[in-house]
């Protein structure tokens, strides 16, 4: 398990303030979702915590400034699932997920029987099984997507960056999805923190949730205080209905017959 620490971190970019004193702090085995409008400044800020952003301010994990850390020890520490990944042309969807364990091999090493069944779990999980001998670029946007997801669990980092995990997803792997990552919280210990777009399953899913505005935190703490009407319609200028549920905070959008029957003096 793994502590992450981020203190007044800032990202610019050719003179434009992306993220700008964002503090947090990730406790160990929790899952932190971070929401907000588009241009917001979400995937920014996870691209600083990995080290591909230059930023100001400091990004730690279990104390270790990642700016200290070399490409290897980052890959052991975090694993990273950005929107667009890069993807090798000609590769195999099995042969993908292995390179997520080149990070605990020495560079002379190659891949052990433990390896090999650590992937065909993986595949096994997020059902993908028969998609094994597959080149990745003949899977659609939703097969891809959990191939990505794929190669970042082989990396067994303690720490998970997901950016937008779900948005390719079908409703059923979405929940296959988010329903592994929970397991893998709870049983091994991983931090997780995602951005998502989908504020019900944020809510259901993330111990702790951020709302981004503008570069900067607007809002912070369990579902049932960030995921408001107020906050939603001040900084998504949506207007919506929340309802609690027993299994977590439920954002619907409301419908224009509904907005115009609310707002009829």
């Amino acid at each position: 398990m793994s502590r992450v620490t981020l203190e007044n971190v800032g990202v610019s970019v050719k003179g434009t303030t992306l993220v700008e004193g964002v503090s947090l702090r990730v406790e160990s085995g929790s899952w932190l979702s971070i929401i907000g409008p588009n241009g917001a400044g979400k995937s920014t800020l996870l691209r600083a915590v990995t080290g591909v952003a230059a930023f100001t301010g400091s990004v730690e994990v279990d104390g270790r400034p990642v700016a200290d850390m070399t490409r290897r020890e980052r890959a052991a520490a975090i694993a990273w699932v950005p929107q667009t990944p890069v993807i090798p042309p000609g590769m195999r969807v099995f042969d993908y997920l292995l390179l997520g364990r080149t990070a605990h091999l020495h560079p002379l090493a190659t891949e052990g029987r433990s390896d090999l069944d650590l992937v065909e779990s993986i595949l096994e999980d997020l059902d993908l099984t028969t998609f094994a001998r597959r080149q990745v670029s003949t899977l659609s946007g939703g097969e891809r997507q959990r191939t990505v997801i794929g190669r970042a669990l082989a990396q067994q980092s303690p720490v998970l960056l997901l950016d937008e995990p779900t948005t390719a997803l079908d409703l059923g792997h979405q929940q296959d999805v988010l329903l592994l990552l929970r397991r893998l919280q709870q049983e091994n210990g991983q931090t997780i923190i995602s951005t998502m777009h989908d504020l019900t399953l944020a809510g259901q899913f993330a111990d702790h949730l951020v709302l981004l505005a503008g570069g900067s935190i607007a809002a912070e703490g369990d579902a049932t205080s960030v995921l408001t009407e107020d906050h939603i319609h001040n900084h998504y200028g949506a207007r919506v209905r929340v309802t609690h549920e027993p299994d977590g905070v439920i954002v619907v959008p409301r419908t224009l017959t509904g907005l115009a029957q609310r707002e009829t003096p």
